[in-house]
């Protein structure tokens, strides 16, 4: 019997799920194939379903606009195409034993194993406050149950408050605005007959961080088209449930708002409970190698890739750029120990090199947007085109995403 060498990914959200699919698009048929090793990809994640989270904001406004069916896709079904090559296991992994090289996975019906790795690729993520807007580590359905309380809150609804003034937040606000109280005409500031008081808060000055402050304050004026009003430079402090079924929320100047929907959009936490502490940031964050994607201290063959990560920014743009690199490094490393386990390959590493940090494309309702790729400022008509439009969500799209076609050809490296 062949020796069984497990090539585990932790996470299958949008870094877990591109990292796989590249690894066994390209990395996995490359492999040394004899009698004595076997190399077996396993993917682990607690939900079955993967969860287009970047459309949640249209999603949450509006079912009929956003298709439960186009923003959960069933994972496995795009892990078929390579046999039994996977392991797709529904759990959780609940502790990291780095000498025995060990992960513990709490799966869906309780029960607990030790799954055992060759390699480990950490892609777990971050989470939201909200379950809206990603998943917690918990199945997909918790989402579907979020977005169908919202929804179902919407109709009622005449006072909202959004916290978070980012991308979330923002695009949050102008999907509802826009669908309770309509669009300003050609030359008016706001919405003549508006549904609902909606105000985003932000503890910021600006909108927007990551981009310019004109851009920021470009999309306070599209917001105020669709009936959004700005606070900035307030911290929400808590907020409670209360049993008519409206949130009271505390802002740090110890003024109460009371409101029919809360919606919290600010902040990230990483998911790393499983991870040992040594191995983590003062913010819970996989301490990684921000150029090889190596997690050094927890012994060979381990990386992080995507938002888990130290080295991420939190963007798409960083998986994207990062995907490659890890997966070359990954190569090196397992073609290094294929005979000598603990041998290490000869020759440079592929480096990760963050691009430029002016990235980030904001719809703000279904015709206006923000934004800036690469440094160059967006017209709003091309945001529309890029996003705003559909969120970037079409069959094709969608088909192509879980089948893994964003990775049918390998990103090449000359070795320097």
């Amino acid at each position: 019997m062949p020796e069984i060498r497990n090539i585990v990914f932790l996470g299958t959200s949008y870094a877990g799920l591109g990292a796989a699919h590249y690894f066994l698009k390209h990395i996995h048929p490359t492999l040394p194939k004899d009698e004595k090793v076997t190399y077996r990809v396993v993917l682990v994640d607690p939900s079955t379903k993967f969860y287009l989270r970047h459309a949640s904001p249209r999603a949450l406004a509006s079912e009929a606009l956003m298709p439960n069916k186009h923003i959960f896709l069933p994972t496995e079904n795009g892990f078929k195409q390579y046999g039994d090559t996977v392991t797709f296991v529904q759990g959780k992994a609940v502790s990291w034993d780095t000498e025995s090289r060990g992960v513990t996975i709490r799966k869906a019906n309780g029960k607990e194993e030790v799954l055992l790795y060759h390699a480990l690729i950490l892609a777990t993520g971050t989470k939201t406050p909200s379950p809206l807007y990603s998943l917690q580590g918990t199945p997909h359905t918790d989402i579907e149950a979020a977005l169908a309380e919202i929804r179902g809150n919407l109709a009622t609804a005449k006072h909202i408050v959004i916290a978070g003034g980012g991308p979330a937040g923002v695009e949050s606000a102008g999907e509802l605005g826009e669908l309770l109280n309509g669009r300003a005409g050609w030359f008016a500031s706001r919405p003549s007959h508006p549904q609902a008081q909606i105000t985003l808060y932000t503890n910021s000055d600006k909108l927007l961080p990551v981009l310019r402050p004109s851009i920021g304050k470009q999309a306070e004026v599209f917001l105020k088209q669709v009936g959004v009003d700005v606070q900035y430079n307030t911290k929400i402090s808590s907020s409670q449930p209360l049993s008519n079924g409206q949130t009271s929320v505390m802002l740090h100047n110890g003024e109460e708002v009371v409101t029919d929907i809360y919606i919290p959009a600010m902040g990230l936490s990483p998911m790393t409970e499983y991870v040992p502490k040594h191995l983590l940031d003062p913010q819970g964050y996989v301490k990684t190698n921000d150029q090889t994607l190596r997690v050094n201290a927890a012994g060979p063959r381990v990386y992080a890739v995507g938002d888990v990560g130290t080295y991420s920014r939190n963007s798409i743009i960083d998986i994207m750029d990062s995907i490659p690199v890890l997966e070359t490094n990954l190569k090196r490393d397992l073609l290094a120990a294929h005979v000598d386990y603990n041998a290490k390959p000869s020759g440079p590493d592929r480096l990760f090199k963050a691009g430029p940090a002016e990235t980030q494309i904001v719809p703000v309702g279904r015709s206006k947007g923000v934004g800036a790729l690469f440094g160059w400022r967006l017209p709003s008509w091309f945001v529309w085109l890029l996003k705003s439009r559909n969120f970037m969500v079409t069959e094709a799209g969608v088909h192509d995403r879980l089948m893994g076609n964003d990775w049918a050809k390998e990103k090449a490296w000359n070795g320097k």
